[in-house]
């Protein structure tokens, strides 16, 4: 999900965490990325990694080709923070700057990877969605999204990650600016004085709402959206219950879910804190739990009036809800990003981002795409009412139906103007709605439109 990291506003970061950083020290990074050059250029394992970005004529002395990385407020339009699609990964430190009373820190920002994992290595550098350049297209600046390199201070529950996007500089540390940064520093003397005009800007970007969850009324007549800061609204006869909204949150909202009366509903966090609003009760959580991954997805039990929870490695979390199993443990090809229950209650499927399906209980494998070569990722499944079929959505609104699953549209190959994120099956089973980012609702087959936004 995911989606900006800022300095000044605790360097948000919107990632789908995937795992541990095994901690590596610099010079063994380096020495996979650039072994040639660490053996023969005195200085640091960082500027040992030098490079000129492809399909440029720029000379080897020109900044493009130096090895390091351009500042951040150079391609942001002047904000000095982390881009979206970005996170902060890890960080160096100069002493003796021009520009600072203390050290100088300089802080990597990391490509995500957007729907594939790194296969046992620590970069996913075909889909961060970066491009290697030198910055605004010029040779007097650095390059940007080239360098496969991470010191692994910061959010070292990300163990797979992109390139090197940009980086943003601070007489501020890094771990008063992101809880998730550690105290543990490397040098780089080399970097005290790189200055660009634009560092001294603005800090931080605008909180955009992401919608991360859609939940449907008992007779389809409406439905909530909700987004990862846990603001409900409200369409058709969908009544709000409450909302998180003015709420600090620990961890964003990751998905919703209704109660089977349709007067109540629960939000859960990336941690999986449970928020509980109407006649939604509580039965537990993992909020005070040190996850390994952390939590995508929410299915109640409409037979116990419990709950599950799914991480990104198929770990399943039960409240008042029977355990059938989970792929906690197993080592996937992609990372889980949803669920479903079955209408017993006694099973439940998880789904992969590359279409794979996990069954378990009652719930009947009726197909995946595991070994298809999609699009897009796969972002969210819906069962049918029978328990018979069900229905994967990737985040360019393709529709792929199995089982008993009708097929009654999709957006594959439309513009959207951002990605979906999730769907709801209408209580016919005879259409489906999607709901994208910014909060845009489709409706396919008896699912009637009541509204739509965030």
């Amino acid at each position: 999900m995911t989606i900006t990291a800022g300095i000044g506003n605790l360097l948000l970061s919107r990632t789908s965490r995937r795992g541990f950083l095994a901690r590596a020290t610099v010079t063994a990074t380096a020495v996979t990325v650039a072994p040639a050059d660490l053996l023969l250029r005195p200085g640091t394992a960082y500027a040992a990694i030098c490079e000129c970005a492809p399909g440029t004529n720029c000379d080897c002395s020109s900044y493009c080709c130096d090895g390091y990385t351009q500042f951040c407020c150079t391609i942001t339009n002047g904000i000095n923070a982390c881009p979206p699609g970005t996170f902060a990964g890890g960080w160096w430190k100069a002493d003796g700057s021009a520009y600072c009373a203390g050290p100088r820190y300089y802080i990597d920002c990391q490509g995500e990877c957007q729907g594939c994992g790194c296969g046992g290595g620590a970069f996913c550098p075909s889909c961060d969605n970066l491009t290697c350049e030198c910055a605004l297209g010029t040779c007097d600046n650095r390059h940007v999204g080239c360098t496969e390199f991470r010191y692994g201070q910061c959010h070292m529950e990300i163990a797979c990650s992109g390139r090197i996007a940009c980086r943003v500089v601070s007489c501020t540390p890094p771990w008063q600016l992101d809880s998730t940064c550690t105290t543990v520093a490397q040098t780089d003397e080399n970097t005290a004085n790189h200055y660009a005009p634009c560092q001294d800007g603005p800090t931080s970007y605008p909180v955009v709402p992401v919608a991360v969850g859609m939940a449907v009324t008992p007779d389809g007549g409406g439905y909530w959206l909700t987004d990862d800061l846990g603001a409900v609204f409200a369409y058709g006869d969908a009544v709000v219950y409450g909302s998180l909204t003015g709420v600090k949150l620990d961890k964003p909202i990751v998905g919703m879910a209704s109660t089977p009366t349709g007067k109540g509903y629960w939000l859960v966090g990336a941690d999986g804190g449970i928020f509980c609003f109407g006649d939604a009760a509580f039965d537990g959580s993992t909020g005070s739990v040190q996850l390994v991954q952390p939590i995508v997805g929410l299915a109640p039990d409409d037979q116990s009036g419990g709950y599950r929870f799914v991480a990104s490695d198929g770990g399943v979390f039960d409240f008042n809800a029977p355990f059938y199993g989970s792929t906690g443990g197993v080592a996937l090809v992609q990372p889980v990003v949803g669920m479903a229950a079955t209408p017993t209650g006694k099973g439940y499927w998880l789904v992969a981002s590359d279409g794979g399906i996990f069954s378990f209980g009652d719930a009947d494998f009726h197909g995946s795409l595991g070994g298809v070569q999609l699009a897009q990722p796969i972002v969210g499944m819906a069962a049918t009412p029978t328990g018979k079929g069900y229905w994967l959505v990737a985040s360019d609104g393709g529709i792929f139906s199995f089982g008993d699953a009708v097929f009654h549209g999709s957006l594959g190959g439309l513009a959207l103007p951002a990605p979906i994120v999730g769907m709801a099956p209408s209580p016919t089973g005879n259409g489906y709605w999607m709901v994208g980012q910014t909060g845009n609702v489709y409706n396919f087959g008896d699912a009637k439109s009541f509204g739509q936004g965030i």
